[in-house]
């Protein structure tokens, strides 16, 4: 059997398209209405010219003395009908009688018609008045006007009526129909042109789609930008958000909706605010804010005939720096294990060595020095912290700042239990706080410390890191937690405080962002050797150890 094609399926004609037609069909409607509108207008100034023609002739020629002779004489037809079809020809009128009250005829176009009765309402005229009216005669339809004769004393002593013929009107009326159709067709043609242009450049905008795919589209939109995890704006050619989803208004700590709004003014960070006033490309970067680490990427969106706008990606990187942290303090761990497994292999070939040359006693007096000087420090960190994590990291950099050479000391004082705090905001405010310090004291004369304590005190956790190192200028401690900020040169060694290069001048920045996060304080001394403090609210009740000096 033969198989079917499945139908295509017709798409609905474009939004522009119906546009097109829907402007065709209200101004061909409009035109229509229009011309009627003025072809009656046309019709009615014809009526309304042609009673005041024939009004101004009958008054005329009621006043006139020489019709008040010819009536009042013993022949008026003789008298009148020369007299008044040369006024009927000069006036372009239809018919002009004068005729007696008893309706019969002096004068008519038709001298057959003379002396018979006059066809019309003249009781007003008899009455002393002039009117006009629509009648059918003797030469058809006409718009006439109908007046008194009066003698000297005021009598009506005859009746005159002059008219145009409906026929005549029509025909003026026609002169004027090419006119109206011609206005009518030029309109028509401007509205046709107009609407043309218009659905093109809807048609180009809307990309010929239909009024349910824009709707569905509409719909996606803001299905989209409501459920996706990553923050997004749109910023203008003139700085200002042009759109922002909900994900980076939490991301971005913005209260309302900042629409319309220039980037400067939505409180952001100098660096991100700088980023994005610029619109310079990004992948990538990192930037802090008052609580969060971001990742930024932006990109310019340049649309033909528009200025350029700029897109902006933000994802939330706090988490996964504070993970970061923690895995970093990991292998600083393992690291020392390995450094210390090297060490024991060597402490052990020496203390085998020993018994080997018959020094029992100097064998066994090495390895037992030497273990306890290991072991002091571990039981130590272990026995006064009680978050594991924090006490590995503790261990770690002791070990890692011993291979660079750098002496590492735990107050003995430091004593801290459970504090509920997050193991990851904690490696990464000590983490950062004793790397910072290791490379100070790198940076500075020997003899090459770092001091570090950490203790419990009215219900807050307290940090104190202390380096040897050359610290921090002054001038500069408003600028030392900013991103991008250091005192480390490209190379690690010392250079003037300043701006720093790419992926640089991050560790003290995030340090601040955790701090602030967990609603603690952090301040900074100035050198020579720097002395940071952290006070740290706890979460859960905590031992209080010993204060340190």
């Amino acid at each position: 059997m033969p198989t079917r094609k499945p139908s295509r399926r017709r798409r609905e004609p474009g939004l522009a398209r119906r546009l097109l037609l829907l402007q065709a069909l209200v101004v061909a409607v409009v035109v229509l209405t229009s011309a009627v509108v003025a072809w009656l207008d046309a019709r009615e100034s014809v009526v309304e010219e042609a009673e005041a023609r024939t009004t101004a002739v009958v008054e005329t020629l009621s006043s006139s003395p020489s019709v008040l002779d010819a009536v009042l004489g013993p022949d008026p037809t003789a008298r009148l009908q020369p007299y008044v079809e040369r006024v009927r020809t000069e006036a372009g009128v239809g018919f002009i009688t004068v005729f007696a009250p008893d309706r019969t005829r002096f004068t008519h176009p038709d001298p057959g018609q003379i002396g018979r009765p006059f066809l019309g309402t003249i009781a007003p005229a008899l009455a002393g008045d002039t009117f006009t009216e629509t009648y059918t005669g003797t030469l058809g339809p006409s718009v006439r006007a109908t007046g008194p004769v009066r003698d000297a004393d005021g009598e009506v002593v005859a009746l005159v009526s002059a008219g145009i013929t409906v026929d005549r009107i029509g025909a003026d009326l026609t002169t004027a129909l090419p006119g109206i159709i011609g206005t009518a067709a030029a309109a028509l043609a401007v509205g046709a042109a107009g609407s043309w242009a218009l659905s093109r450049r809807l048609r180009r905008q809307t990309h010929d789609l239909s009024a349910r795919e824009l709707g569905r589209a509409l719909e996606y939109h803001e299905a989209v930008l409501h459920a996706v995890r990553e923050g997004l704006v749109l910023v203008g050619g003139d700085r200002r958000v042009q759109l922002v989803n909900d994900e980076a208004r939490r991301l971005l700590q913005l209260d309302g909706d900042p629409t319309g709004r220039r980037v400067e003014e939505l409180g952001l960070p100098d660096e991100l605010t700088e980023l994005l006033a610029g619109q310079r490309p990004a992948v990538d970067e990192v930037h802090v804010t008052g609580s969060r680490v971001l990742v930024v990427n932006q990109t310019e969106a340049r649309d033909p005939g528009r200025s350029a706008r700029v897109v902006v990606t933000l994802r939330d990187h706090t988490e996964l720096q504070a993970l970061t942290g923690e895995l970093d303090s990991v292998r600083a761990f393992a690291e020392s294990l390995r450094a210390q497994a090297h060490e024991a292999a060597n402490r052990l070939h020496t203390t085998v060595s020993l018994v080997e040359l018959g020094r029992a006693e100097e064998a066994v007096r090495f390895a037992v020095a030497e273990l306890a000087t290991a072991q002091e420090l571990t039981d130590r960190v272990v026995a006064a912290v009680d978050e594991p994590v924090l006490a590995a990291l503790l261990l770690g950099k002791a070990a890692a700042a011993h291979e660079r050479g750098v002496l590492l000391e735990i107050d003995p004082a430091t004593a801290v239990t459970a504090t509920g705090l997050p193991a990851g905001d904690l490696v990464t405010i000590v983490g950062n706080l004793v790397d910072n310090g290791i490379e100070a004291a790198l940076a500075g004369d020997p003899p090459r410390e770092v001091q570090v304590a950490v203790w419990t005190a009215a219900e807050r956790l307290e940090i104190r890191v202390e380096d040897t190192g050359p610290g921090v200028p002054a001038a500069h401690l408003a600028d030392v937690f900013r991103r991008g900020w250091t005192t480390k040169g490209p190379d690690g060694g010392t250079a003037d405080a300043g701006p720093a290069g790419p992926g640089r001048g991050l560790g003290l920045a995030l340090v601040d962002a955790a701090v602030h996060r967990l609603g603690g304080t952090l301040t900074c001394r100035p050198g020579p050797g720097a002395r940071f403090e952290v006070s740290l609210p706890l979460r859960t009740g905590a031992v209080v150890g010993g204060v340190p000096s």
